[in-house]
């Protein structure tokens, strides 16, 4: 009884002085403003007007499940609605300078729409006809081609008399691919490729030693983890290849950029 009761103060005071321990906190993944983030918004302008494009999907073709050391998850690792993102970039890339977008994931429900207007106009004799619909000069296709888990990893730690902490990291890396296709000839006009790295980090401090108690052992352990959202990366990745689309398209004389000297 009397080694139960020493035994149950040594951990009493362990668990105050752990307590006061400051844990290291991991240091967050650097989110680094490229130059692709200031060529999204700073391209220069179209000399002509602006390109009509149309998105019908942007998918994950990469049938990845989240990641799981235990259990076969049923999420899938990236998004399954990326187009969101495609069609959002698009619109904003250069200023909005650059493309049209017209509604093509959700064309089922525009054109049910359309029909309840003109049976509701004829049921009150309204003879005016719906503008027709913009078609688009070309697609963007293409989807979510890779999701590679675990390219790097790594850590470091230092332990002293069972007490010291310890830091691992993690590297993950998306790639999308993304296409633009002649909507008169079908001719595929551009195909770019872009990846985007996942930073995952994470720190832990241990206590842990043997005390000559009927051979007891006292350990703890105390720890965060830090991940970068994937969405983030998936969407960062579909930027840089919408503003390579446009670079590609410029060289390859598709159109040209607008001369800020004649402004």
């Amino acid at each position: 009884m009397l080694r139960m009761g020493t035994l149950i103060l040594v951990l009493a005071l362990l668990t105050g002085c752990a307590s006061v321990v400051n844990i290291p906190d991991p240091e967050p993944p650097q989110i680094v403003d490229s130059t692709i983030v200031d060529e999204f918004d700073t391209l220069p302008a179209p000399s002509g007007g602006r390109v009509v494009a149309a998105v019908y999907g942007f998918t994950d073709k990469t049938g990845q499940r989240k990641p799981s050391d235990k259990l076969a998850n049923i999420s899938y690792a990236v998004t399954q609605g990326a187009e969101t993102w495609l069609i959002k970039a698009l619109q904003e890339v250069g200023q909005g300078e650059w493309f049209q977008v017209v509604e093509r994931v959700g064309l089922d429900n525009l054109t049910k729409e359309r029909q309840i207007i003109r049976q509701a106009r004829a049921s009150v004799g309204d003879e005016r006809q719906l503008k027709p619909l913009l078609f688009a000069g070309v697609l963007v296709e293409g989807g979510i081609t890779g999701y590679d888990s675990n390219t790097l990893t790594g850590g470091a730690g230092a332990r002293y008399l069972g007490i010291g902490p310890s830091t691992q990291y993690r590297q993950d890396v998306v790639t999308v691919s993304m296409r633009l296709v002649s909507v008169q000839t079908g001719e595929v006009l551009l195909s770019v490729d872009a990846t985007k790295t996942i930073i995952s980090t994470g720190s832990q401090f241990t206590f842990f030693r043997f005390y000559d108690m009927g051979t007891q052992a006292a350990e703890m352990e105390a720890g965060h983890t830090i991940n970068e959202p994937v969405s983030y990366a998936v969407r960062a990745a579909i930027e840089q290849a919408v503003v390579e689309i446009v670079k590609e398209g410029e060289r390859k004389d598709l159109w040209s950029f607008k001369d800020s000297s004649n402004d």
